[in-house]
This record gives structure tokens, C-alpha cells and sequence, in this order.
């Protein structure tokens, strides 16, 4: 499975694999995600860095909770796979990735978050984003789709359970679309060593 992912990011700076992740793995960490929802523990996702930090609903509608070993084995699973990932990424492509940050994404019904870059003006510690969904039996009528701006055009990939996007952080402009249902996902970027600029 880390074999197309990482002949695509060197080819097309993207990759796309459905069913990417077991179907018992993508089924418990969405159950954790809407029990973190319900409990209150997601926050509004803000945009910006720093001092900069603003919560805009009409830019980015979903509500956030960051990923941290030991708060349960669903996740401990999930980075644990991540961080193979990262180990091969460095060995094929010699990216000097250091660590995995990742967080729960809960976007309501009619959410989005509007077109952006994963990588910070002033700070490209982010190499490498990672998408994985958690939606069981999503339909395309339901919309949600990840809306990637490639050199070809665009390119619409559903959230459907198990799916896992990756591409380069500073490269792909991107956009959730809203949807018509719940949609939930964990994002995350393989950091490497680096700064401010």
C-alpha cells in the first residue's frame, strides 16, 4: 500500500487510495470522533498562526481535536501506521520528516473550508499532509468532497470510509466542500526540520 503512494507523490505530488485503511481501524476512530464531539471535547478550527488566530466559520467550518499517544488504541494504531509512512518517505525520497501532527476534522452539515495551502507563510516545517476518512456509506449526492487544484484541473475526491489522501503541503491548493451530513476525518502533516522564514 506505501508503494503507489509514494511512486504518485514523485510523479503527480499527490496520491489518492481508496480502502487504504481497515475497515475495523476507520470504524472505531470515527465512533471515538463523534464520542469526543458529543463529550465537547472538538474545538472550532481556526485559521492564521499565532497571535493571528481567528475562528472564521464562513472560511473554515469544522471543529478540531489534536491526536496524542495513549488516548486510545484506535488512535495509537492510526499514528503508529502514520509513522511507518513517514519512516518510508524518508527512505525513498529523502524528505528529513521528523514527526506527525494530526487532528479528528468534524465538519457539520453545510460546513467547508475554502481554498487554501497546508504549508504557513513563514514557516514550512510542513511537508507532507495526510487525509484519512471515516465515513461509512457516503454517497457522491451527499457532497464533502476534497477539492484538490492540480496543473490538470481540478480533481474531487470523496470522503468515503477508509480513503487516504496525501500530497505535498506547499504544492497542492485545496478546499473541503460542504456537505450534506457529517463528515469526519483526521488530518494531519509529516513535519520536517525547519523554521520561521
Amino acid at each position: 500500500m506505501l508503494a503507489p503512494i509514494i511512486n504518485e507523490l514523485v510523479t503527480q505530488s499527490w496520491s489518492c487510495q481508496p480502502l487504504a485503511l481497515p475497515r475495523e481501524l476507520t470504524a472505531a476512530l470515527a465512533t471515538e470522533c463523534r464520542a469526543r464531539h458529543r463529550a465537547g471535547e472538538l474545538a472550532p478550527a481556526s485559521v492564521g498562526r499565532g497571535e493571528g488566530q481567528q475562528v472564521l466559520e464562513g472560511v473554515r467550518g469544522d471543529c478540531i481535536h489534536w491526536l496524542e499517544p495513549g488516548q486510545s488504541a484506535a488512535s495509537d494504531t492510526y499514528l503508529a501506521w502514520m509513522d511507518d509512512l513517514r519512516q518510508r518517505l524518508n527512505q525513498e525520497l529523502f524528505l528529513g520528516l521528523e514527526d506527525f501532527e494530526c487532528h479528528f476534522a468534524f465538519y457539520p452539515p453545510g460546513a467547508c473550508y475554502q481554498r487554501h495551502l497546508d504549508r504557513f507563510r513563514d514557516d514550512d516545517r510542513r511537508a507532507v499532509s495526510v487525509v484519512a476518512y471515516l465515513n461509512e456509506d457516503w454517497r457522491a449526492e451527499q457532497g464533502g468532497a476534497l477539492r484538490l487544484y492540480l496543473d490538470e484541473g481540478e480533481r474531487d475526491v470523496l470522503p468515503e470510509e477508509g480513503t487516504l489522501v496525501v500530497f505535498l503541503s506547499g504544492e497542492v491548493p485545496h478546499e473541503v466542500l460542504p456537505a450534506t451530513r457529517d463528515r469526519l476525518s483526521l488530518a494531519g502533516w509529516f513535519r520536517r526540520r525547519g523554521g520561521v522564514l
